[in-house]
């Protein structure tokens, strides 16, 4: 078999492709009201997912065509049974992609240490609310302090820099955001703030009623902090300040503190983009918000070969849309939600 070289990877706006977001499931330990409702959603049957000998042998051709990270998704990925595992297989690819993963975080402190040393990179916890109270109304499971001990747990295995993420909900937890900086630096954490994006199953999401970047940088300005963006934007989502000054800084963990924002919706960065997302059901997305996937499940099945599901890949790659066109009339909102796409 021949396999295209690296760098192959390329759309005909002359983005590469490095990096790969799996979802191992679609399935979820929490309900998060800005993700999915209450009663949760109609799951992937185990026949509908992908096993882990699938998900590794087409994780091996995105490596062989120039993937150099992947990051494990889910719904959530640590519901997952056999995660370690599926970490190993992935860091004895050639050559060995940088690993990690995101993940709510509520069982992390029974698996941290495992995932550490299956070769597991980084990791990004969501935490949204330090009050036990609003988490529970936010993700309707009251489990904030195994939550935090996930995190803890994280940093003490090595999965460094423990990356924070957070929504900021309107007339719920925004005024929390300086709080949740104060305690992401006194820890040791990179917190990071996400514009709530268009991708909620019950389809309810409005620009006017989530909260930019602009709003949270001038909140936490407000409160005495001291921010200067942090050189270059990159390929990375978000976009970076170093916290230079604020509150209780004698207690941080570092003197200079790090704090990104994506703002997908009010800052896109489509232009360099070079992300690729594989759901739990084997179909291959180029953007977040693609209307169309390729299903590279139905042919791995059928017995399609590695030069055929190649073939496959780089033309699904090649047609990659310009951007996600969220403010524009013509802009409509994927049929799947987050959780069932993959972060």
């Amino acid at each position: 078999m021949s396999v295209p070289p690296v760098g192959v990877l390329r759309d005909r706006f002359g983005r590469v492709a490095t990096d790969l977001r799996i979802s191992l499931t679609d399935l979820c330990s929490l309900r998060c009201t800005y993700c999915m409702p209450a009663e949760g959603l109609p799951w992937l049957s185990k026949r509908e997912r992908l096993d882990d000998d699938e998900f590794v042998r087409l994780a091996d051709l995105f490596v062989r065509l120039g993937v150099t990270s992947i990051r494990l998704t889910g719904g959530e990925p640590l519901v997952h049974p056999t995660l370690p595992d599926v970490v190993a297989r992935l860091a004895a690819l050639t050559p060995r992609p940088e690993l990690s993963l995101t993940t709510n975080g509520v069982t992390l402190d029974r698996s941290a240490r495992k995932l550490a040393d299956a070769g597991l990179d980084r990791i990004n916890v969501s935490v949204d609310t330090l009050d036990a109270a609003r988490f529970t109304e936010l993700t309707r499971r009251d489990r904030l302090p195994s939550v935090l001990a996930g995190v803890a747990a994280a940093a003490a295995a090595g999965l460094t820099p423990v990356k924070i993420n957070s929504v900021l909900v309107r007339d719920s937890n925004l005024h929390e955001a300086p709080q949740l900086l104060g305690w992401a630096l006194r820890e040791g954490y990179r917190l990071r703030f996400i514009e709530h994006m268009p991708l909620d199953a019950d389809h309810t999401w409005s620009r006017d009623d989530m909260v930019t970047a602009d709003e949270i940088l001038a909140l936490l300005e407000g409160a005495g902090y001291q921010l200067r963006p942090h050189g270059a934007r990159t390929h990375a989502p978000a976009e970076e300040f170093d916290v230079l000054d604020g509150p209780e800084r004698d207690a941080w963990a570092e003197p200079t503190g790090r704090l990104g924002i994506i703002a997908s919706v009010t800052r896109p960065f489509c232009r360099e983009c070079d992300r690729l997302r594989l759901t739990a059901d084997g179909q291959l997305r180029t953007c977040l918000f693609a209307q169309s996937e390729t299903d590279l499940r139905a042919p791995l099945r059928a017995g399609a070969s590695d030069t055929e599901l190649t073939e496959l890949i780089v033309a699904a790659v090649a047609q990659k849309q310009s951007g996600h066109g969220i403010g524009s009339a013509a802009f409509v909102q994927p049929d799947r939600s987050m959780s069932a796409i993959g972060g």
